[in-house]
């Protein structure tokens, strides 16, 4: 992350992801089954590098969401930049989004009756 304070507004305020611990060069949040930790860095990645094929070494964070359209709409309106609208990928709604330092997050629906 190139700056960890708006790293921590963005995934703890507009993504409502639980905030475990907090410090300038590591950050952790608590979600079920897993840690989503942020470290900071310098540079950034930006919306056009995504759509290209992504490097090995590179991750994708995702998260799964009970109505993805509620949270698309929840997205747009908190100007979150969508690279994909809600869309099927092999029999899961998914869509994704772009972090402040343009880090690609894929969001995809729970999937009903498992």
């Amino acid at each position: 992350m190139s700056d960890m304070k708006r790293a921590v507004l963005f995934y703890r305020d507009v993504l409502e992801l639980p905030l475990r611990f907090e410090s300038p060069g590591w950050t952790e949040f608590a979600t079920d089954g897993a840690t989503l930790a942020l470290h900071a860095s310098e540079g950034s990645s930006s919306e056009k590098n995504h759509r290209k094929q992504v490097p090995a070494g590179t991750c994708r964070p995702g998260l799964s969401v009970p109505n993805l359209d509620e949270f698309h709409k929840r997205m747009i309106e908190r100007n979150v930049p969508c690279i994909q609208e809600p869309k099927e990928i092999f029999g899961a709604r998914v869509a994704q989004y772009l972090d402040p330092d343009g880090l690609a997050i894929s969001v995809g629906e729970e999937r009903r009756g498992r």
